[in-house]
């Protein structure tokens, strides 16, 4: 998709605080970040939303999950982490190519969601 941002990164035309890089994905570092640790990880395919994806998406959304914990321990995330995929509107998604947002480096992160009573 040519007028998407993370497309736009994952060709080069946009440059990025790369953490890891291979022939299906790419991690890189939040511009914005919400804590000490906060990168995404991306498939380099464009889907735009976890919405979107489909049973012919199941080997490469395994591999970057498996790839979560890996790269989360190498960026310090030694006592856990937060992971977010954000979908579509009401899911607070603000570009629309599928990541994963991988939080930490903190004592303790703040709780995401207050109950509604």
């Amino acid at each position: 998709m040519e007028s998407c941002l993370f497309c736009k990164i994952v060709c080069g035309e946009i440059p990025c605080n790369k953490i890891y890089e291979d022939a299906n994905v790419l991690a890189f570092h939040d511009i914005h970040p919400a804590a000490p640790v906060h990168f995404m990880l991306i498939p380099k395919l464009h889907i735009p939303s976890l919405a979107e994806v489909e049973d012919k998406h199941r080997d490469l959304l395994g591999q970057i999950m498996l790839l979560v914990p890996k790269l989360a321990q190498e960026q310090g995330c030694t006592d856990g982490f937060r992971t977010i995929i954000n979908t579509g509107h009401v899911g607070g998604q603000e570009v629309y190519h599928l990541h994963i947002h991988i939080i930490g480096g903190m004592e303790r992160l703040p709780v995401m969601i207050h109950h509604q009573r």
